[in-house]
This record gives C-alpha cells, structure tokens and sequence, in this order.
C-alpha cells in the first residue's frame, strides 16, 4: 500500500510540474501606472505615446503585459495608499507621472521594484537619482526641464504684454518644487523690472480665486506654473483666463493648441512619454534603471493661439510669430 500510495504521489507531481512551470513562464508582467489626473482627463495623446513606446520594446497591453492604473485626481495626499497597493500587487514595474512628488513617494513606497518617472524637475537635485548618466538605484525617467523654463515663459508673456506692469505666477502649493519655481521666477521678473503676483490654488474654488485676486490686483498677464494638478485642469484655467481677459502662457501645448489657451512654450511631453513607454519596456527585458540614463529633452516647442489673442484684442509680436513651431489661425 505504501508503494502504490508513492507511485501515485509521483505520478501527480510529474503531471503537475509542467504545467505549474508553463504557468510560470506565460504569467503577464504587471506594470503599475500613477496617472495624475482622474483617467478621463488624462492627456489621451500621452497615454498613446506611452503605449506607442512599450509597443517599440514588444509589449502590448492586454497582450503580453497587463497594466494596473491608479489615478491621484490632484490629490497628493492619495499617492501613498496607491502605491502600497501596487506595491502590495507586486507588480514588476512602476510608472510614475505624477511629478517630482510622485516620483519621491514611489522611492519611499519601495527599493527594489524599478520605477520609471515623468517629472519637471531636477531629479539629483530632488535626491531620486545619483546622476543623470547613471541614476545608480531602482528609478529613472525622464525630466523636461520645466522649472528652468520659467524665466522663459516669463520672457514670452512680457514679450506679448509689453504694457503689464505686473504678472501673475499661478503655482500649487503643496507641489515640491514651488519654492524654486518662485524664487526663479521673482529673480527673472526683477531683471525684467516687472511685479510679480504668486497665487496659489490647490482646488478649483482656488483657481477661480486666483484669477479674482488677479483681476483686482491688475495684473497684466498670467503664468501657469509646472504641476500636475494644474495640468489636469488646463481646460479650466484657458476658460476662466477667457472670462477674466487675462493673456496667459502655459507649458503644456495642448493648452494652446488643444483647449485654446493664448500661448505654450515647454518640451513636447507626447515624445516624453514615448520615452516612458520604452524605458518600461526595457526594464520588463531586464534593463536595470541604476543603468538607463534620465532623459531630458533637447528641444521645446511654442505654441501660438492667434484665434486666442484676437479675442483678447492683442496683436502677437512678430518676433514671437517667427520663433513659433505651430500658430494656430
């Protein structure tokens, strides 16, 4: 009885091993994406470049990856439940487009699950990455700069408004890098002898203050400055500017091109994304982000709105007109 009680047992785990190991070899690499938008305000052509750059790297979703989306809303506070969800799933990979705060609270959340950022900012000077040619631990991404652009777009809105005296610089400030953002902008705005108005709004009852407060204090034009929150609202801000008659500048060109806002000016965040798309793809081939250098962009695109100013009654200098890479008549 004891043999033929073996030979079954045996004759069960030989029947079971090959299929528990093909199991194991046609399991579904998991990534885990941290939108900061809810899912249907967020920007549908990054999403696709994003897709477009797993694609490049053989992945497809729903066929041989499977994606785990959790959406903060502009709320910050949620991004820790959401990542200890992921990270609870083990999922293979993270994706983090929620800025500079996202990107922290993911290398907080875990040291050992590879994590791929979008953010604005200075991701050595944030303490992510060792380096940018060699980011040295489980994150790398991609950083466009957004925060040195903006003295930039400062430059930009005067050139347009040459007649304000004073600009506003409307910032979230619960974001990481919003000291920085002002400190920047204050220092450009006193080389150019113009006043600088920060308004911060972290709700949309905020946003509509902001450009209340705006109105009063006569403000000449508008900054938007680089935050998620303030990104999935775009199409709120380009209405409220519209209703107020406040020429504003974003960095988001599907502000400008897209929602009808006056003028962008910032990196081309569909490429951006691509680039997401391909590093995620990578690290699901065994690529180690300590390895895979942040990527930062090379180029920015201005985006002019006439349809915008001509509703605004400005005239758009030609000078701007001729640095623009799309005028939208």
């Amino acid at each position: 009885m004891r043999l033929i009680g073996l030979a079954v047992v045996l004759a069960v785990c030989l029947a079971l091993g090959p299929v528990a190991s093909g199991a194991q070899q046609n399991a579904m690499p998991v990534i885990g994406f941290l939108g900061n938008t809810a899912s249907g305000s967020f920007s549908r052509a990054a999403l696709d470049a994003f897709h477009q750059g797993l694609s490049a790297t053989g992945f497809v979703e729903g066929q041989n990856v499977a994606i785990e989306y959790r959406w903060a809303e502009g709320h910050y506070d949620r991004l820790p439940t959401s990542l200890a969800d992921l990270v609870g799933r083990k999922v293979d990979v993270i994706v983090s487009t929620v800025g500079p705060v996202g990107a922290l609270a993911a290398k907080r959340a875990t040291a050992t699950i590879p994590i791929v950022f979008f953010m604005g900012d200075d991701p050595v000077e944030r303490g992510l990455v060792a380096s940018l040619a060699r980011p040295g631990g489980n994150l790398t991404g991609v950083s466009v700069l957004t925060v040195e652009l903006m003295p930039k777009q400062l430059d930009l809105i005067t050139e347009v408004v040459p007649q304000a005296s004073a600009i506003g610089l409307l910032v979230n400030p619960t974001n990481a890098n919003v000291a920085r953002v002002v400190r920047d902008t204050q220092k450009a705005s006193r080389a150019k002898g113009v006043q600088l108005h920060v308004l911060n709004a972290s709700t949309d009852g905020e946003i509509e203050a902001a450009f209340a407060s705006l109105g009063r204090l006569h403000g000449g034009g508008l900054i938007v400055g680089t935050d998620p929150f303030l990104v999935s609202r775009c199409g709120r801000v380009v209405a409220l500017a519209a209703r107020h008659a406040i020429p504003t500048i974003y960095e988001r060109r599907e502000c400008a091109a897209d929602a009808g806002g006056l003028i962008s000016y910032g990196a081309n965040i569909t490429v951006a994304f691509r680039q997401l798309g391909v590093y995620t793809g990578k690290i699901l081939k065994g690529a180690r982000p300590a390895e895979l250098p942040v990527v930062q962009p090379t180029a920015f695109e201005l985006v002019v709105n006439l349809k915008t100013a001509k509703a605004l009654g400005l005239t758009i200098p030609q000078a701007v007109l001729l640095r623009a890479d799309q005028i939208i008549q």
